[in-house]
């Protein structure tokens, strides 16, 4: 039977253990369409493609590949049928050629790779991808990676591809680029699943929108006649004000000051190159750059956490009108002067949380062993737990779980809770709303700026560049470990942002200003 619809879910069920992901989901997919798939952190997206996928099997429901029922028990099955997925984290072999991926698994008996490469090369032209195909893994660009994922299930034969989060560690070049690689997919009749949280690009790339709402459908929308406020109301079920107020600095004053740091990652590669540059309390500076830049190896260098090879770090602290040296001091003593600390990296129990201790016991870790104080009284640790609890939506039993037992985007809001509730004078923060809700960014996004209003210096390291510009004051560019440039968040675009991300413009004089911003 001719059909309309590359894939039809009915009443899809799927749950672990006591958790409900998704419940009785219906949603359709059009074949020569790109469908967006929104909602909230936890609310059941990925869960309902992945079944699609073949990574998950249903409880319940029937799910149809052009207009014929299937069972998808696997990813070879999804495969077979013509789906292909590719994931935040890519499925790749490092020490392999881009060559060597696509046709990993697909080979039987010896294989003609000349009529290989002509095939590969075909499908780079018809689509518009750019990929040396002789190029290692390991060499690649995060966007390289990304795109080689997507011609990988292309030549496996998929005609409904789901991409999850694929712009979250791209430039605004690289999103355009990869946007019109997806247009040029629906226009050869491929359907598109795009699973992500960013709104401005819903509205830019797809067609229909399917919004999810804690594991259930809400509803399905032609984006023409959308907006982010709808779309937002939707996914939440309730109105949500999505503007950040930005006041200008005031009475700033040089708290922290950078000067030619550098440091070699734990792999031995130069992390850091000769980083220069002031933060002032009563401002935020926003830290942009491809993932592994180096912003984590310059937070960590701030806090004492990474061993630095050159350069010095000078913190001037407000209580005391001293300048001291932070280079050489343990972490507990730089946490002690009032230097906060809130990294979410992808492993969220990895860094300032214990797992096994709840919500109030974590809270006591800010001040044990403080001024050399061992105990600490418990009643000031469960006061700020339930005030967390309460003004960030932290879904759990008790106070008193474990911490470990909680869904990533609340143990996100414990830790950053914590950090930016402990009135320091320069607050570090990266990721801080990385998997969370719109309307808990939000709030983050307001307790940053609470932060600012005190005097409170911040750093600000993020992956949306509109929500750096629309929050910081300034934005520090890191390219490859170098200060590419430091630029004014309420004139520069984010097409400067992107350029400086990918090329190191840093003037040599002060290290600031917009850099070279000219395409290569």
């Amino acid at each position: 039977m001719e059909t309309n619809y590359a894939v039809e879910m009915r009443n899809v069920t799927k749950t672990f253990g006591s958790t409900v992901a998704n419940k009785n989901v219906s949603l359709t997919i059009k074949k020569g369409e790109i469908l967006s798939l929104l909602g909230e952190n936890g609310s059941g997206k990925t869960t309902i493609m992945n079944m699609l996928a073949g990574i998950y099997f249903p409880d319940s429901g029937q799910i149809f590949i052009n207009g014929r029922e299937e069972s998808i028990r696997s990813p070879k099955d999804a495969f077979n049928l013509g789906i292909g997925m590719i994931h935040q984290h890519f499925k790749l072999v490092d020490i392999f050629t881009a060559a060597e991926n696509i046709i990993l698994g697909q080979a039987e008996g010896r294989l003609n790779k000349k009529a290989v490469r002509a095939r590969i090369k075909e499908i780079c032209d018809k689509y518009g991808f750019k990929i040396d195909l002789d190029k290692k893994v390991y060499n690649m660009s995060v966007s390289e990676k990304q795109t080689l994922e997507i011609i990988k299930v292309i030549y496996r034969g998929a005609d409904i591809l789901i991409l999850d989060e694929p712009t979250a560690v791209l430039t605004p070049q690289e999103t355009e680029r990869l946007f019109n690689v997806i247009r040029n997919m629906k226009a050869a009749g491929k359907a598109v699943v795009i699973i992500t949280h960013k709104l401005h690009e819903v509205l830019e790339i797809s067609d229909r929108v399917t919004i999810l709402r804690k594991g259930e459908y809400v509803g399905t929308v032609n984006t023409r006649d959308a907006t982010e406020m709808m779309l937002t109301e939707m996914m939440v079920g309730k109105k949500v004000e999505l503007n950040i107020d930005r006041k200008e600095p005031r009475n700033t004053v040089k708290r922290l000051e950078v000067r030619n740091l550098s440091c070699y990652n734990r792999e031995g590669r130069l992390a850091l190159d000769n980083i220069s540059f002031t933060a002032m309390g009563g401002e935020i500076l926003g830290i942009a750059g491809i993932s592994g830049c180096g912003e984590k190896e310059l937070l960590e260098s701030i806090a004492g956490l990474q061993k630095t090879a050159t350069g010095s770090v000078i913190f001037s602290d407000p209580s005391t009108g001293t300048d001291i040296e932070l280079i050489g001091k343990s972490p507990r003593v730089i946490k002690n002067l009032g230097i906060a600390l809130s990294f979410v990296p992808e492993d969220r129990l990895g860094m300032g949380l214990v797992g096994s201790m709840g919500m109030t016991e974590n809270m006591m870790l800010r001040d044990y062993n403080k001024d050399g104080v061992v105990f600490v009284n418990k009643a000031n640790p469960r006061h700020l737990a339930e005030t967390i609890k309460e003004e960030l939506g932290v879904v759990t039993p008790s106070i008193n779980t474990p911490v470990s037992r909680l869904s990533g985007g609340n143990v996100q809001k414990v830790l950053v809770g914590r950090e930016i509730s402990s009135a320091p004078a320069v607050l570090m923060t990266a990721y801080a709303v990385r998997g969370l809700d719109i309307n808990t960014s939000y709030s983050i996004y307001n307790l940053i700026n609470e932060q600012k209003e005190r005097g409170v210096a911040v750093l600000y390291v993020g992956e949306d560049l509109d929500v750096l510009l629309s929050l910081c004051d300034r934005i520090l560019v890191l390219c490859g470990g170098k200060l590419s440039g430091i630029v004014d968040a309420r004139t520069t675009t984010k097409e400067e942002i992107g350029l400086l991300m990918t090329k190191s413009g840093k003037t040599p004089e002060t290290g600031e200003g917009k850099g070279e911003t000219e395409d290569e």
